[in-house]
């Protein structure tokens, strides 16, 4: 059984910063390409930024040059580092990623979200 889960979400002023974290945890034999989404109300899921298993990058114009996204094998977390949020940053953001539970075994996994609100 394998859970991501999402923290870090929270209340900011426009300008500030938060930093996301997805924690994989269970039998994993390796985790391929992360993504953080975000999902608005009355909205869709929409990608934020993408880290593959060889970390290249790549970013929602919308976010390129405020936030990172980075991960950390030794520990199954993946990042994401939101600088100069702005108030349409607000929503509540995901992480999805293709995990290997087996070597050649790989499903997709999201996981339950955690809000982030920007406003003053």
């Amino acid at each position: 059984q394998v859970q991501l889960v999402e923290s870090g979400g929270g209340l900011v002023q426009p300008g500030g910063s938060l930093r996301l974290s997805c924690a994989a945890s269970g039998t994993i034999f390796g985790i391929d390409a992360v993504g953080w989404y975000r999902q608005a109300p009355g909205k869709e899921r929409d990608l934020v930024a993408r880290i593959s298993s060889g970390d290249s990058t790549s970013y929602a114009d919308s976010v390129k040059g405020r936030f990172t996204i980075s991960r950390d094998n030794a520990k199954n977390m993946v990042y994401l580092q939101m600088n100069s949020l702005k108030p349409e940053d607000t929503a509540v953001y995901y992480c999805n990623a293709d995990i290997f539970i087996a070597r050649y075994l790989k499903h997709n996994y999201w996981g339950q979200g955690t809000q982030v609100t920007v406003s003053s």
